[in-house]
């Protein structure tokens, strides 16, 4: 099943009743679904149009044009298994090295499909004229966090990345406007990460989210959502897929920077490059 039938079922039990019976219908009958305009869907599932359209909104879609478009793309292209594959016994290594390269291979593609490329712009736009950039992540998006600090900083970029939650609400509380503050989390609802981010708003930085597709308090709170693929929410997986999924739009995102300002950054990152191999202690080696 694609990604976003997953995150209308993990989403479910959260909407009103009018709206569970659009996600019934469209869970039930997804092929027919996208061959509908709004009316014919509003009325094939007994509710309003206006009903139809929030709640697409509330799944962070743009509207109705948007949701039936992209679940359309992913039903065309949907791959043989349906399924992310979880950790079980005794499984051999050859098994293990198959399931874990389909489970990624499967996080990266639903996330493409899904990606909002004026979003990834907006947010390369505020990147570049950032004069400091504060990440904030715990956990396995911590790690994500902290990959993508030192990918700026091989740019000349001021990029901030503090595991103690404290210290990043303490570094948020010194941005300005302009400044940027990026909150990474997979589920969206962490708590200590959104405080992070509530507190640079407040302070007038520009918010930039990553977060799993579908509404959440993080991406609520952002100025720029970004999301990653949401299909192996409540896997026994060691947030594996997800990571590779958040790791794989931050590549993206860091890419389209330094494309856009080529002349700049290259220079930098081949800089940076030449002075490590310089001064690494095992270059005799």
């Amino acid at each position: 099943m694609s990604s976003i039938m997953e995150m209308i079922r993990g989403q479910q039990s959260h909407m009103n009743p009018k709206e569970q019976e659009l996600a019934q219908f469209l869970l039930g009958h997804p092929h027919e679904a996208v061959q509908l305009n709004i009316t014919d869907l509003a009325e094939r599932s007994g509710i309003s149009t206006a009903t139809v359209s929030r709640f697409c909104r509330s799944l962070m879609f743009k509207g109705y044009s948007d949701f039936r478009m992209k679940l359309g793309a992913e039903l065309a292209v949907a791959p043989a298994q349906s399924t992310y594959q979880d950790i079980v016994a005794g499984n051999s290594l050859h098994r293990i090295a198959q399931a874990i390269e389909a489970n990624h291979l499967r996080s990266i593609s639903d996330t493409t499909r899904q990606l909002d490329l004026q979003a990834i712009a907006q947010a390369a736009a505020a990147l570049r004229s950032a004069k400091r950039v504060d990440l904030y992540g715990v956990a396995t998006s911590g790690v994500v966090a902290l990959d993508f600090q030192q990918k700026l900083v091989r740019i000349g970029k001021a990029a901030y990345y503090w595991p103690d939650s404290h210290m990043q609400i303490t570094s948020a509380s010194s941005l300005n406007e302009g400044d940027v503050a990026f909150a990474i989390s997979y589920s969206g609802e962490t708590v200590e990460t959104c405080d992070a981010l509530l507190c640079a708003k407040e302070r007038g930085a520009v918010t930039v989210s990553l977060t799993k597709f579908g509404s959440n308090r993080i991406s609520q709170e952002a100025d720029i959502r970004l999301f990653a693929s949401s299909l192996e929410e409540g896997m026994r997986r060691g947030d594996m897929a997800s990571r590779i999924a958040q790791l794989h739009v931050m590549d993206i995102l860091f890419t389209a920077l330094v494309s856009e300002n080529f002349d700049v950054y290259v220079p930098r990152l081949e800089h940076s490059y030449q002075q490590v191999r310089k001064y690494r202690k095992d270059k005799g080696r």
